[in-house]
């Protein structure tokens, strides 16, 4: 990974050695912190950034705040300012990743959200795929972990300690020779990957668990959801998955700020279709990547745009 030169610190852009937490840090301590994905993505045609629904992630993420009592004191108008600002500042061409994230900033011990100090930091850097360097040819299988439920810790916030049972997930699935898991929830059906969210096509619809299957509320995904029935025709139904139904999807696919597109060729050691890519899936990609680009007039009020004199409004 390339490393960032700067970060939004402590109300400013500083050089990133000098954005540093205590050790006695209590989002450290206890995970009471809550983060943002976000990408931009470079067009070299226009030679310009484009950040992708800025003010979807970033509303998400006062939320993500006010689940854990963080005051964050910016507008998600403020806080798509800020991060062009620190575009600008790293000058970056090139697609990038950008992880903001809202911490309490207290130095001290007691696990409590109440009558603690909360603070906000931003940074970004180039990356590329978030699994595998071919997302187009992924084996996965069902964890042994289940999903967090949303009555223990909300799964529609991005909330920082969750991400222990994601990484357990995710351990669990490379060192079974997996490259992602799919993950069961409390009912017994499926709810995510480690970290992106699940779709298959059956009979010629698109399937994908319900926002109260403890699933993140994912910006990426209602974006699958707008392109398949917007663009592609193609009918999208919200609703439980049982773990024997994905087995005998016609495809499969992920979807997230990190993985973007990616598609599941193997469920447990059982092909998904031909077991290749197929024709969905493939289409939704190069149709993703043409619209996070700018390249689809109809969509391009999703993206903002960092080095125009007058920019595109997300």
């Amino acid at each position: 990974m390339s490393m960032p030169k700067y970060a939004f610190f402590e109300g400013k852009i500083v050089p990133i050695d000098q954005a540093k937490v205590s050790v006695m840090n209590h989002a450290l301590n206890y995970g009471t912190a809550a983060f943002g994905g976000v990408r931009a993505y470079w067009n070299d045609d226009e030679k310009q950034l484009f950040v992708f629904r800025p003010l979807d992630h970033f509303n998400r993420l006062k939320n993500s705040a006010k689940l854990l009592m963080i005051d964050l004191p910016y507008s998600a108008e403020q806080l798509r300012d800020i991060l062009c600002e620190l575009l600008r500042t790293e000058d970056f061409k090139e697609n990038v990743y950008i992880r903001p994230l809202v911490y309490k900033s207290l130095n001290g011990i007691g696990v409590k959200l109440h009558e603690v100090p909360g603070d906000f930091t931003l940074w970004a850097f180039p990356f590329g795929n978030y699994i595998t360097a071919d997302n187009t040819n992924l084996k996965v299988g069902f964890s042994s972990w289940k999903r967090v439920s949303d009555n223990i810790i909300p799964a529609r916030g991005k909330i920082s300690g969750s991400y222990i049972n994601s990484a357990l997930i995710k351990t669990e699935a490379e060192l079974n020779g997996f490259d992602e898991a799919l993950v069961l929830n409390d009912d017994g059906h499926v709810s995510e990957a480690s970290a992106a969210n699940f779709f298959i096509m059956r009979h010629g619809k698109a399937i994908t668990p319900p926002l109260n299957a403890d699933i993140l509320e994912g910006i990426t995904r209602s974006t699958i959801i707008t392109l398949l029935s917007e663009v592609m025709g193609i009918e999208v139904v919200e609703r439980d998955i049982d773990r024997t139904e994905v087995y005998t999807a016609d495809e499969a696919f992920l979807c997230g700020t990190g993985v973007q597109v990616a598609a599941i060729t193997s469920v447990d050691h059982r092909a998904i279709g031909t077991g290749k890519m197929g024709p969905v899936v493939a289409k939704l990609r190069d149709t993703f990547f043409d619209m996070v680009k700018g390249k689809l007039p109809q969509y391009r009020h999703w993206l903002h745009a960092v080095y125009a004199d007058e920019p595109v409004r997300a």
